[in-house]
């Protein structure tokens, strides 16, 4: 093979090689940004998903109880005092409007926790709860018969306080009564029918919306 030709042929293969060197290199530097992006995006789904299951945690509920002084009802009573008025808004307010903003929330419920003493008067809850619960009338119309009764009536002072006082449209308050079943430690109660200030209580759960089906 003559000489020249022999060197054109090798000219030919060395730029055969070197456009497959840059082919390489360019899809060796495409593969890598795809990579790159891939890593980003599962490190942001991470992330989103921790702040989802962060927002979806349940959150610490509010416990006011009278035994701290923070919560006086006049005895069978569910007026609230100038004093616990006072302290759902400084107090109360301002956390659960925390919460209901770094989190998802359903709803809200407002439980009524009383002591074992018996209430015997005449309950009017059977006629008058739908009006009270819909805003249209007070609780203070309410009389109740039962620890039952209290126990709902007191939530119920306590939603209303609450709604009167924000501007929560993103969540609901559900109010509703637990007598004198359960002790503040979550046991059930055995029957004691003395007074007791430990056990009077108003508890604010915040529940996350459940699982779609």
């Amino acid at each position: 093979m003559p000489k020249k030709h022999r060197n054109i042929n090798e000219f030919e293969e060395l730029n055969v090689f070197a456009s497959f060197t840059d082919l390489m290199s360019n899809a060796f530097m495409i593969l890598s940004f795809l990579l790159l992006l891939a890593l980003f995006h599962v490190l942001n789904l991470n992330k989103n998903l921790q702040d989802l299951n962060k927002r979806l945690e349940s959150a610490s509920p509010i416990i006011i109880d009278e035994n701290s002084g923070k919560f006086q009802f006049p005895s069978g009573s569910a007026e609230l005092t100038p004093q616990l008025k006072q302290y759902i808004v400084m107090q109360v307010i301002p956390v659960i409007d925390k919460i209901i903003r770094e989190r998802e929330i359903d709803f809200i419920q407002v439980i009524g926790h009383t002591d074992g003493q018996a209430n015997n008067q005449f309950s009017n809850l059977d006629s008058q709860l739908e009006n009270v619960a819909n805003g249209n009338q007070f609780v203070k119309i309410l009389t109740p018969g039962s620890n039952s009764d209290l126990g709902l009536m007191r939530a119920l002072s306590v939603v209303q306080e609450l709604e009167k006082n924000t501007n929560f449209k993103k969540v609901q308050f559900r109010a509703y009564s637990a007598a004198q079943l359960y002790l503040p430690s979550g046991q059930l109660s055995s029957p004691n029918r003395n007074s007791d200030q430990r056990r009077r209580r108003i508890e604010i759960r915040f529940i996350p919306p459940g699982q779609k089906q």
